[in-house]
């Protein structure tokens, strides 16, 4: 993972209640996120254990579906 310069916000207490992120950790944050994401939806399809279609097929088969 990508090093993230973060700054916190403390309360009262010197808890941490929040994170300052620059523009350019968060924008790796999300890009992080959404990789995660797709390999989850790898790993849950390929777990359901449906046909598996190519995906040429597949782009062809909603283009149809969008009337």
């Amino acid at each position: 993972m990508t090093a993230v310069n973060v700054k916190y916000v403390v309360d009262e207490n010197g808890e941490r209640v929040s994170v300052l992120l620059d523009w350019e950790g968060y924008r790796c944050l999300l890009e992080e996120l959404e990789e995660l994401e797709s390999v989850r939806a790898y790993d849950a399809a390929k777990a359901s254990g449906d046909e598996v279609i190519p995906f040429e097929e597949a782009v062809e088969e909603v283009q149809n579906n969008r009337g």
